[in-house]
């Protein structure tokens, strides 16, 4: 092999060698990471929020005028929206989820002062929210008409609720919660009648996203959403109609915010999104200036050396002897920008989980990156390897 006469070279022109070790070594480090936190924006965005986004619309209705009675309007408003063709189902809410707008509550399983209470948000919905929502009821019931509650003030008691299976695990661990009463931050009880498998709330950041409690409940607020579930690939055609539907039952209204959940949904992750974008772009730039400063590197030190090669051919080189000795500098200097890659990528992977609670690199990663660069790097200087391969002894030699 020829370690020895490539080290020593390297060692007479060092500057070249060392930056591209130094650029390697950086785009390993960076784009490593950036893959990690794209991979962890992804699986966010992609998560399975329980419910039947693709399907559903909402829109806010305010009406005008002080003698609006919450019971009827809602009730006159629920029964035009599902005269709609199309709607499976329709339900009130005072927020829509995944928004980034919800109540955000507690609850605890046991009415002592002491029992530790679990944070999570609540959507105060009607009949039909269930099948409204798409969500998958895995215990006991959905609301009826005795479950609601037209509420006159805040302090008007809960009787029921129905909660994810996610927040009943945190209160209830032995896994018992059907039926058992949860106490809210007066200490009143409100008796758990139902368990969706998943539902995601409000804040789509929180790590109590998962965490929904849903009640049979109108409050008197002349300012109310409401949620409408169509058949597949109906919602755009429904969104025409709902309008006209709210309006054919009282025209002294302000309509807002109507539109698919599938768009709240891309607002709400429109960070996400955006970051994964920009991480993308920077680690595609960076992975390319790498390999031009490589190819670079490779068709100077060709240049440099064009008479030394003549005169190895002249003296018995073959072609494939020259190109493996490029090959091989090139893979010395790729391999030493990863070990001081690999050590910065795992340095600032530490630096992300303790700065921003980000968490471990994904094992595969580090190992898959460093093949990349390898492939990279080999890559890169194939082309200058074969011109400095394909020199002539003639030629190279012709002014000795």
């Amino acid at each position: 092999m020829e370690f020895g006469p490539i080290w020593r070279a390297a060692r007479r022109n060092k500057t070249g060698p060392v930056l591209i070790a130094v650029q390697i070594a950086l785009t390993l480090a960076v784009v490593v990471n950036a893959v990690f936190i794209i991979q962890q924006r992804i699986e966010k965005i992609t998560r399975d929020n329980g419910m039947d986004v693709d399907n559903i619309l909402s829109v806010n209705s305010a009406v005008i005028g002080q003698d609006f009675k919450a019971e009827l309007g809602v009730r006159e408003d629920l029964r035009a929206l599902r005269t709609i063709p199309g709607v499976i189902a329709v339900s009130a809410s005072q927020h829509v989820p995944l928004s980034g707008s919800g109540w955000g509550t507690e609850f605890a399983a046991s009415p002592e002062s002491g029992a530790p209470r679990v944070n999570g948000v609540q959507y105060m919905m009607t009949t039909d929210a269930i099948q409204t929502l798409g969500v998958e009821l895995v215990a006991g019931r959905e609301f009826a008409e005795e479950d609601m509650v037209y509420a006159e003030n805040f302090s008007d008691p809960q009787p029921s609720l129905i909660i994810t299976q996610a927040y009943a695990d945190e209160l209830f661990p032995d896994g018992d919660a059907l039926g058992q009463p949860l106490y809210d931050g007066l200490g009143r009880p409100s008796t758990i009648i139902g368990i969706v498998r998943r539902m995601h709330g409000a804040w789509v950041g929180w790590d109590k996203l998962s965490h929904v409690a849903l009640l049979p409940r109108v409050m008197p607020s002349n300012s109310t959403h409401y949620l409408i579930r169509t058949e597949p690939g109906l919602v755009n055609q429904t969104l025409a109609q709902v309008e006209a539907a709210l309006f054919g039952v009282n025209d002294q209204r302000v309509l807002q915010e109507l539109r698919p959940m599938t768009e709240t949904k891309d607002r709400s992750y429109q960070g996400d999104r955006g970051m994964a974008v920009l991480l993308g772009v920077v680690t595609l730039l960076m992975v390319s200036v790498t390999g031009v400063g490589i190819i670079g590197l490779a068709s100077f030190a060709v240049r440099q050396r064009f008479k030394q090669i003549g005169t190895r051919r002249a003296v018995g080189a073959r072609r494939r002897d020259i190109l493996r000795y490029f090959l091989l500098e090139n893979w010395m200097i790729t391999t030493a920008g990863v070990v001081l890659g690999t050590l910065a990528a795992l340095g600032i992977n530490y630096w992300l989980m303790t700065a921003y609670d980000l968490e471990r690199l994904d094992p595969l990663l580090l190992p898959v990156g460093i093949l990349v660069i390898w492939a990279l790097g080999l890559l890169a200087v194939a082309g200058p390897a074969r011109r400095a391969a394909g020199i002539s002894p003639a030629i190279a030699t012709r002014t000795i």
